[in-house]
This record gives structure tokens, C-alpha cells and sequence, in this order.
């Protein structure tokens, strides 16, 4: 069934004779055995080399010939700085050695290679040479970029390569120190001298990442990457490394094409059952999404290719999965800037902000269950500003969620009855990022994700809110 697959997606994608008549090995991984039989025998993974040494050709190049080898990706050491990654396509690189890189003639620097370090397994080493074919990298190369050659130091040997093309950031966050009132009790790393030195030290090594400092403040830093999945990436990866920071809504990057707003478009495959097909295109059209092509109905699945700009996927990724039980298959590519295609509805619903800062009560939560949903349980830790629930209304709603029951000498018949709590609803990090609105935070630490706003005193809040209204209604 699987070659038939194979086969059949070959022949979809245009491959011609010689193609398709493609090698077929039969492996377990798990086993660690390969066979070029289906039946067997099944012994060690000796047939899977084989046809990787007899079918596949060796790394064409001429180690005699100049030196040429392009940087198509970049790694941070704390020690020896920048590291550039590459494959050698001609001559041979030895530690020392003087070289010119960049990504032209004209454009070129000058310096010595370092180490030269290569692979072995999952770490690196120090090698004495590297030659034709060889997967390297160096140091010593300061200010070495992306798609750059690294060639001979003799100008009338230099060699350059075409260059590498860098996918545009397409969506931007603020990432900022935490003021909240519980900080630094749950994270290593909470000032914003730590926040810069780690943002800036992930953008040596990720390169579609981009990062600045905001005008007129010191501690807040504008992140831009290639999708809310990157980010994301990189919120996680540091909140897991112990870091507390706040971060904004995500906001795409937009641009001015002859007078013409453009936006991120991306082109978002789907591979769903055929019984949520309904919904999932209802879920898609909401958020500006043109249907494009679609195959395979009546077989059980079907294949749908929408153009949906970047920023109508932002919390698009749990919304699927939920319509389609976990059985959807999603992809999504940068396909360029297209005309802005208007405002997609992000929220339909206010907040809930606690106005007191302690442990939220059972029996203020209860009396509070008709105002909206609860994101805390009682006995959780919350502060002034921060976002417990979401409200029925569309307006944001000031709420005591940690008001307790006064004890008095009175009794009653339904004093004693059990207070019943509708379970609260636990938003992950993207839910989180695609909840927030633009006057609110997301608070992020190793083991709490909390939604908060911006200013977190509530007179301070409507003295803006009542502003904002006197300007609008001018």
C-alpha cells in the first residue's frame, strides 16, 4: 500500500520514467533491520546502506580546485562566537587557514578560519582537514552571514556561489521584562538586561529571526519570525530555560505596494476527514481564507488548499484540531504579499480581570460563574490586572475573585450545601496568544501561563478608557 502511495504521488508531482523506477527497501526502525524483500529475511540494516551507496551519487566536486564552500546555516557558541555551516563543494578547508567570504567579489571580507569542526553523531569535533563533500563548520569568521561563500584568500582564485534566498519575517511580538506583583517567584531569569542577552544570542543562531530594540524603552524588544510557530518555538524554549517576560498580541508585517497595503499571504494545505469538511471551511472562511483547490471527495478524506493570510492562522492550529478530533493533517507555506483582505473578527467576548491581589476563593468564584468562564481554579495565586475568565459580554468586566465569606453568628438551612464549580477552561500558549486583545499581556513562566493587562491598576485603566472615548467621540 505504502509503494502504491509513493508511486502515486511521484506521478502527481510530474516525475518522468527514470524516476519513478525508484529503489524500494523494506525497514524497521524500531527492529533496526532492512530487506529488499517484503517477505525477508529480515537481518540488520545492511541492504538500506547498500542501496544508499549504489543508487545515490557521491558529492560532486574537485578537491584540487579552489576553495568554495557556501554557509547555509549559522550556529552560537559562548565560547568562540558565530559558527558558519556548510558543505565543502570544492578544494579543502584546514584550521588556520586565510580565506575571503561573503556573497560576492565586491562585497567580500577578509580573515583566518579557527577550528574546523565536523560531525560526528549528534556533537561536533575538531578535524585537522575537510575536503569535497564534507558537512563543516568554522569559527573564527566574524560577521559571517547566511548564504556567504567562503573561498580562497588569493583574489584570482575566489570562487562565489549563487546566493541563498532568506524568508521575510512575517509576523511581530513585543517581548518585555515582567512588573507583575508575584515576579521572579517562579523563574531564574527575570530582568530585562537577561531578556536582551538571550534574545540577542538566539538571533546569532536562528536566522529568520530578527530582533530590536523599542524606541524610548529599555525593556521591551521587538521580535520578529516567520510565523506564530517560531515564535512560539522560542517562547517555549525559553520559559523551559527559566526566563519570566511578558509578551504582546502577534501583529503581521505589513508593506506599501504602489499605494497598496499588502499583507503575509500563506498557502494552508488540509487533509481532514470528509464528515468535517462543513466546519472546517466555515472555521476558514471566518478567518479570510480562499478556497483554492479540493480532491478526494468521496473517499473518506479530503484534500483542501486554501490562500489565507498569515495572520488568520494565528490559533488556527487548536481550532482544527478540535474540529476534526485530532484526525487532521495541516501544512502551510509562504506564498508572498497580497492585498490586505480586511479585519478578521479575533474576539466576540470581554474579560474578566480580578481587582485584588491574593488566592482566589471558592465562593467568590461561584458567585461569579454567571459573569463568564474561569481560566483559575481556587486557591490560585492572582494579582490586580490579571485575566481570570472571559466574559459573557463583549465589554471587559472588573471582578472580586477573591472575596471571601463572612463568618458570622447567623445560621441558615443552605449554609452548609457544597459549592459547585464549573471546571475552568486551560488555555495553552498559542490559545493564549490568539485570546489576548491589544491592550493586554501574556505572562509566561516555567510553570504558570497567565493572561494579564497592560495596566494593571483599574482606576488607571478606565481614566484611559474614558480618554479614549472622549477621542473617539470628537
Amino acid at each position: 500500500q505504502v509503494v502504491d502511495e509513493v508511486l502515486e504521488l511521484f506521478i502527481d508531482l510530474g516525475a518522468d520514467e527514470s524516476q519513478i523506477e525508484f529503489p524500494v527497501v523494506y525497514a524497521s526502525a524500531r527492529r533496526q533491520v532492512a530487506s529488499l524483500n517484503p517477505e525477508g529475511p529480515f537481518e540488520n540494516l545492511k541492504p538500506l546502506y547498500d542501496t544508499i551507496v549504489e543508487h545515490i551519487p557521491c558529492p560532486q566536486g574537485d578537491p584540487d580546485a579552489p576553495l568554495q564552500m557556501q554557509v547555509s546555516n549559522l550556529d552560537y557558541d559562548e565560547y568562540v562566537g558565530r559558527l558558519a555551516v556548510g558543505r565543502i563543494l570544492n578544494g579543502k578547508i584546514t584550521p588556520s587557514k586565510p580565506v575571503a567570504y561573503g556573497k560576492s567579489a565586491e562585497e567580500c571580507k577578509t580573515g583566518k578560519i579557527g577550528q574546523v569542526m565536523g560531525y560526528v553523531g549528534l556533537g561536533r569535533k575538531p578535524i585537522e582537514s575537510a575536503t569535497v563533500g564534507d558537512i563543516v563548520s568554522l569559527t573564527g569568521l566574524a560577521g559571517v552571514a547566511l548564504g556567504d561563500t567562503v573561498t580562497e584568500f588569493d583574489p584570482e582564485l575566489r570562487r562565489f556561489s549563487a546566493g541563498l534566498e532568506i524568508e521575510e519575517p512575517t509576523l511581530a511580538m513585543n517581548f518585555m521584562a515582567t512588573d507583575i506583583p508575584v515576579a521572579g517567584r517562579d523563574g531564574k531569569y527575570v530582568t530585562s538586561r537577561q531578556l536582551r542577552d538571550r534574545l540577542f544570542r538566539e538571533a546569532e543562531r536562528n536566522v529568520g529571526l530578527r530582533v530590536t530594540a523599542c524606541e524610548g524603552t529599555t525593556d521591551s524588544f521587538e521580535v520578529c519570525g516567520r510565523g506564530e510557530l517560531h515564535l512560539s518555538i522560542l517562547l517555549e524554549t525559553m520559559r523551559r530555560e527559566g526566563y519570566e517576560l511578558s509578551v504582546t498580541a502577534p501583529r503581521v508585517i505589513t508593506k506599501t505596494i504602489d499605494g497598496v497595503l499588502h499583507e503575509p499571504i500563506e498557502n494552508l494545505t488540509l487533509d481532514i476527514p470528509e464528515e468535517n469538511l462543513g466546519a472546517v471551511m466555515e472555521k476558514v472562511g471566518a478567518r479570510k481564507g480562499e478556497l483554492i483547490n479540493m480532491t478526494g471527495s468521496g473517499t473518506g478524506r479530503v484534500h483542501l488548499e486554501f490562500s489565507i493570510p498569515a495572520r488568520g492562522l494565528v490559533g488556527f492550529r487548536s481550532d482544527f484540531l478540535t474540529l476534526t478530533r485530532g484526525y487532521g493533517v495541516m501544512n502551510y507555506l509562504f506564498a508572498g504579499y497580497g492585498p490586505f483582505r480586511g479585519e478578521i473578527a479575533r474576539r466576540t467576548r470581554g474579560s474578566l480581570v480580578t481587582q485584588e491581589t491574593g488566592p482566589a476563593t471558592s465562593y467568590a468564584l461561584y458567585n461569579l460563574q454567571d459573569r463568564g468562564t474561569f481560566f483559575i481554579s481556587p486557591g490560585e495565586e492572582i494579582y490586580t490586572g490579571q485575566i481570570v475568565g472571559e466574559h459573557c459580554r463583549l465589554s471587559d468586566l472588573d471582578v472580586n475573585a477573591c472575596k471571601k465569606k463572612h463568618v458570622t453568628n447567623m445560621r441558615s438551612s443552605t449554609s452548609d450545601e457544597a459549592v459547585r464549580l464549573d471546571e475552568p477552561r486551560h488555555l495553552t500558549l498559542e490559545q493564549c496568544l490568539e485570546f489576548i486583545a491589544d491592550d493586554e499581556l501574556v505572562e509566561i513562566t516555567p510553570h504558570f501561563l497567565r493572561m494579564r493587562k497592560t495596566v494593571l491598576d483599574p482606576a488607571a485603566r478606565a481614566k484611559l478608557r474614558k480618554d479614549k472615548e472622549k477621542r473617539e467621540g470628537v
